[in-house]
């Protein structure tokens, strides 16, 4: 991941569970403007999968994705032009 980029927003939903995990998402990145970055730190596969996928068929660009070492996967998103 860009370790040198500072995101503008941070979200934390590693304790929700889908359909919440990309409602969550959905609402950060609505609160940013276009290019803006989100870092998302979520927990488990289900929103490993459905997270991303959703986010870049809404328009929205993945730049990173890792997962550490106690599970917790960090997800950098940037905002879509809409």
């Amino acid at each position: 991941m860009r370790t040198n980029v500072k995101p503008d927003l941070e979200l934390d939903i590693t304790r929700e569970t889908c359909p919440m995990t990309y409602v969550r998402t959905r609402l950060a990145l609505d609160r940013l403007a276009p290019g803006q970055l989100l870092l998302v730190h979520l927990r488990g596969a289900e929103p490993l999968r459905n997270v991303p996928a959703t986010a870049r068929e809404q328009g929205h660009a993945i730049l990173g994705l890792e997962t550490d070492a106690a599970g917790v996967s960090h997800l950098l998103l940037a905002r879509g032009p809409g």
